[in-house]
This record gives C-alpha cells, structure tokens and sequence, in this order.
C-alpha cells in the first residue's frame, strides 16, 4: 500500500467519524460512542467536518494541488469540534495531527510553484505584446541544406513563428550511481529574450522533490527542495549561466525549429546530414552539432559547452508525431559521454506541446 493510499484512507475515516456527532444530535440510533448531548447547531459542524474531509479526500485522490485548503478548514473545525466532546474524541487529534502535517508539506510545494507561475505570467505578458510574422520559404536560403530540409518536415513554413511555447513531459532521472526516480515536468521558454521556467514534480524514495530551473536574461538558477521547503540543490553562477544557454538552444532545435532562423545563430555547413549552429545570448556563445536523417528529421544533438570539462552532452530524439501541425520528436534522453563511458541520465516523454501561448494553463 502506498503511503498516498494511506494517507487518502485517513482521510475518508477520520471525515466518517464526525458522522458520529452529527447522528447524536439528530437522534439517528443508539450513539453510544460519544457520552455528551449534541446540540443540532454542532450537529450540523459535525455534518460540515465530514462533508469538507470528503471533499479534500477527493481533490486530493485527482491530485488537485489546493486540497490543502478546504483540508486545513476541516482540521480547524474538527479540532474544535474534538475539544468540545474531548473525553471521547480526543484520540481523533491524532489524525489531525497527521493531516495538518500532509498539509504543511503540500503547501511548501505550492507555494515554491506559485513562484514559477508568477515568471511564466510576468513572461507571457511581455510576449503577448509582441506581433507575429510568418515563416516564408525564402526565410530558410540562409540555412544549411540539413537545416532547411529538417524545417520543411516538421511543417512550420508558412506558419507564424513562435513569440513563445508550453511544453509537458514525463520520464525518468538520476544521478550517476542512482536508481531512476519518476518525474512530471511543465515549461514555458520565450524567444524574443531568450527564457526558459522548467518546472519539474518529482518523487524520491516516496519524498515530493520538486524543482525550479529559470533562465532569464542568459543568467540561470536551479533551485530543488524537499516538499518545496527544503533546500537539496541550488545553483547559480557562470558555468550555470552557460550549461543552461545550452540547454535552452537544445530546446529551440528539438522543440521549436521555426525558432532556429534567428540572427543570434551562426550556422556552419557540415555534409548532407550534419551542420554546426553557433548560439549567442548576451555574452555567452555556445555551440551545437546537429545531426538529421533523410526523412529530415533531427536525430541528435552534441555540445561540448554544457560542462567545464567540456564532456560531450548529447539528446538523441525519436518517435516524431504530429502535435498541433507541427512534425516534433516525442521521446529523447540526455546523455553525458564521460571518459568511463555513455552515461544516460534523463529519459523524455513529450506530452503535450503549444506555441504562442496567451495565458498561463492552470
């Protein structure tokens, strides 16, 4: 039985048992349970406890992340209810207890992503006020062929070109020596300034880890709690700033490829099937090999510049769908090419995927 189980069957029980009141109030049978006389208006607060306990039981069974809130409003009322029966009740302070406990913690979660949810709102304000144009064909001469060829299959000529896009994924991470954990994650990147909000839900050894990568204005921060209270990593600085450069370059090329005709990209021919890309932001360059297969599609993507030891990082992607009319990759890993060799440390499902998006999806 999982600790969520569990949890949820507290719940339900301890919101049945202030049936209990409610029933002595009204006279419905024999409560010998509970000693003391019940007025009916406290009958209808043991009715309330019970019905806001089902209620949060039931937000919290379709993991709606406030039911936290109608959850504390019935410990509240039921502990009160409780003081005043407290010869008979007072053991139910221990499953109080424990909810208020569930409830703290998931409210260290949601406030540490309402933080992300500000950035994306404050991001797509800013790009909403920006126009759209469309991607033309003679948009493509300057590219290498590869390039050209890549952009033609996935659909996006001839289309307007992303100001801005939402992305969902699901998968596995670890850390080298580590078990895979399961994780949930949403993001929203930006192109005008080049931005990503990469907000990840993540389970480890039952522990909720969630995690907040932001990269604004060619600075980066990743920032990972327990319960979102917690600190467990946060890093910042300039080999941050650069790893992260890389990793939002890697987006726009998988993800976004209307995104790569832009005049902060140099590219460079390579054969039939390969071309270098060279991504400025600010004042950090970074570099990328692009390799493609005859469909068009991007097969893979390596970068020397995402470590101080310029260790290769690769993304090999495949599975290419049509999502929104758009042709994109919906599985890929992230790969370190170490000197002890391949080590894989994220597999990607690609869940959902829009561009130009106008407001935050809740």
């Amino acid at each position: 039985m999982t600790m969520r189980i569990l949890f949820l069957i507290i719940i339900v029980l301890h919101g049945l048992i202030h049936l209990l009141g409610f029933a002595k109030a009204f006279d419905f049978g024999a409560i010998t349970q509970l000693s003391k006389e019940i007025s009916k208006p406290f009958g209808v607060l043991w009715l309330t406890a019970f019905l806001l306990f089902l209620s949060s039981a039931i937000l919290f069974f379709l993991k709606k992340e406030d039911w936290w809130i109608i959850g504390i409003i019935a410990v509240i009322i039921s502990q009160i209810l409780i003081f005043t029966a407290w010869n008979d009740a007072k053991f139910g302070t221990i499953a109080n207890i424990i909810i208020l406990v569930a409830i703290i913690l998931n409210y260290g979660s949601y406030r540490f992503e309402k933080s992300y949810q500000k950035d994306v709102k404050e991001n797509l304000q800013r790009t909403n006020m920006l126009t759209t144009d469309l991607l033309l064909e003679p948009d493509l001469l300057p590219l290498p062929e590869p390039v050209q060829r890549y952009l033609k299959y996935s659909g996006v000529v001839n289309k307007p070109k992303p100001k801005n896009m939402r992305i969902v994924f699901e998968g596995q991470m670890r850390e080298k020596g580590k078990d895979f954990f399961p994780f949930t994650c949403e993001q929203y990147n930006s192109f005008d300034e080049p931005t990503r909000l990469f907000f990840m839900k993540a389970k480890m050894k039952g522990f909720s880890v969630p995690g907040y990568h932001k990269y604004s204005n060619a600075t980066a921060l990743m920032d990972i709690r327990l319960f979102g209270f917690f600190p467990v990593v946060k890093k910042a600085g300039k080999d941050m700033d650069q790893a992260e450069t890389v990793t939002l370059f890697n987006d726009m090329c998988l993800m976004a490829p209307a995104t790569l005709i832009d005049k902060r990209i140099t590219w460079q021919a390579i054969d039939s099937n390969s071309a270098k890309a060279t991504f400025t932001n600010h004042s950090i360059t970074i570099s990328a090999i692009l390799y493609f297969n005859e469909k068009g599609q991007l097969i893979d993507f390596i970068s020397n510049d995402r470590d101080v030891n310029h260790y290769p990082f690769s993304t090999p992607v495949s599975n290419y769908k049509n999502i929104n009319g758009t042709n994109i990759m919906t599985y890929g890993e992230t790969i370190w090419h170490y000197p002890d060799g391949k080590f894989v440390y994220g597999k990607f499902n690609l869940k959902e995927v829009e561009y130009n998006v106008s407001e935050f999806k809740q």
